[in-house]
């Protein structure tokens, strides 16, 4: 029964903190583009592949 004593404090402040993780994530756009992800994948990256591949032996040859 003591136990609750600590627990029920404890079990406040995680649910705060967990709170407070969430409306910074709203607030900082988390949730603005819920569908680009889904989108993207579609999307054809041959243009972003050779971009990365230049860049990739770029770095190699320093």
């Amino acid at each position: 029964m003591s136990a609750l004593i600590y627990l029920i404090p404890v079990a406040l402040l995680l649910g705060l903190l967990g709170l407070v993780a969430f409306l910074w994530a709203l607030k900082s756009g988390q949730f603005e583009d819920l569908d680009g992800a889904a989108h993207r994948v579609l999307l054809d990256d041959e243009e972003e592949d050779e971009a990365a591949t230049k860049e990739s032996e770029r770095h190699d040859r320093s």
